[in-house]
Parts: C-alpha cells; sequence; structure tokens
C-alpha cells in the first residue's frame, strides 16, 4: 500500500508541475493581447486559467497533507509525554480527516451537478471542475490514514512523533 501512496504522490507532484506550466500559456496570452496588441483577444484563456488555478490549489493540498506541510497552528504547548503528543497529533490528524470526508460527500454532489454543466466559454464539462474536490477528500483521507498508522507505528516502536 505504501508503494501505491508513494506512487500516487510523485503523480500528485508531476501533476502540479505541468498544471503550473500550463497556466503560463493562458496568462502569457491574456498579457499579451491585452497590453500589447500582438495577439487577438481570446476569452477562453481567462476560464482555462481559472480551471488551471483550482486545479493547483488542490492538488497542492494533496500534497501538504502527505507532507505535513499544511497550514497548522499549535494551539496547545507540547509536551514531553510522547503520549500526550501522540494524543495532540492524533486529534489533529482526525480533524482534516473530518475536513476530508465533508469533502467527499459534499464534493461528490458538487460533481454530479458538473456532470450536467458546461463552461460558458470553452465549452469543458463542468465536472472536469467539480471532481477536483471530491478527489482532494479522498486523498486527504487516504494520506491522513497513513500517518496514522505510522503515527501509532512510531510511538510503539518508542520513536516519539512518527517518521516524519
Amino acid at each position: 500500500m505504501r508503494a501505491l501512496l508513494n506512487g500516487y504522490y510523485r503523480l500528485l507532484q508531476v501533476a502540479l508541475t505541468v498544471l503550473m506550466a500550463a497556466l503560463v500559456v493562458p496568462v502569457t496570452m491574456q498579457i499579451l493581447s491585452r497590453y500589447t496588441g500582438i495577439i487577438p483577444r481570446f476569452i477562453w484563456t481567462e476560464e482555462i486559467a481559472r480551471f488551471c488555478f483550482v486545479w493547483i490549489i488542490l492538488i497542492g493540498s494533496m500534497i501538504a497533507v502527505r507532507d505535513g506541510s499544511h497550514f497548522d497552528v499549535d494551539v496547545l504547548p507540547h509536551s514531553a509525554n510522547p503520549r500526550v503528543e501522540l494524543a495532540m497529533t492524533i486529534v489533529t490528524q482526525l480533524a482534516i480527516l473530518a475536513v476530508a470526508l465533508t469533502f467527499v460527500r459534499y464534493g461528490w454532489d458538487f460533481a454530479i451537478l458538473g456532470a450536467r454543466q458546461q463552461s460558458e466559454i470553452a465549452g469543458l464539462p463542468m465536472l472536469s471542475i467539480y471532481i477536483a474536490w471530491p478527489l482532494a477528500g479522498l486523498t486527504w483521507t487516504a494520506f491522513i490514514a497513513e500517518k496514522l498508522y505510522d503515527e501509532v507505528a512510531a510511538f510503539r516502536t518508542g520513536s516519539a512523533n512518527g517518521p516524519g
């Protein structure tokens, strides 16, 4: 299972890189058409840039959950007791899991709505955008499950706070 998650994580990193590069094209076209007149004004560039941006944000959040680099606030002071640290880590991971499951549940309805719509300008199926929400929730769920497993396993072997 770890190998599958590692491969998926690598795929997300590649997809994020490709989307960042792809975002440059419509934004550059918008700038050139707006300020130079070198190329004609294309209205589809704004919509494609927005779609890329949505995917960039959600894929970035998926990667951040796996890395543990997502937004985190220390509300309670750190404890010298490994059991207390494990408990606080688990509570944090469960809070992220609750958000993930909310994204899965309501994101699915959102995706179904998008399956019946097309974008106004480019004519793309909105499902191609709306599916990002439940996919993000499923991905967060898988990565949180991995983190929880690692934390508990590390606690049991005596290396507090897990492998990473």
